[in-house]
């Protein structure tokens, strides 16, 4: 297997841990929204804040970046992952934002409810 079949790998599955957890954000979003808080909910939260720990662990390094670092020299914000090279530039600003204001609208519908 060459390099390049191995970064398109670690893409690969950059891309399908990055939607898993992209979901899990949008569902606890929709479930805040619809004030539909349930134990999935906090399963989907639960999975969010461990990414963040693990991310925090990595200095805010996504482990499977480092991986795809071994097999591509580019500097491209997106060598590692299937995303616009925009998306993935700002995508820990985007989405950690997202899920802030998530938590935030399951805390006021938990303390009105």
């Amino acid at each position: 297997m060459t390099e390049m079949d191995k970064l398109w790998y670690v893409k690969l599955i950059h891309t399908l841990v990055w939607l898993f957890f992209v979901s899990a954000i949008f569902y606890v979003l929709f479930c805040g929204i619809k004030n539909r808080i349930g134990t999935l909910t906090w399963v989907a939260i639960g999975f969010v804040l461990l990414e963040g720990a693990v991310l925090v662990a990595f200095r805010m390094v996504c482990p499977l970046t480092i991986i795809a670092r071994r097999y591509s020299d580019s500097t491209m914000d997106n060598f590692d992952i299937f995303l616009p090279n925009w998306l993935a530039k700002y995508n820990k600003i985007i989405f950690i934002t997202l899920f802030l204001i998530s938590l935030l609208i399951v805390v006021v519908r938990l303390n009105f409810n």
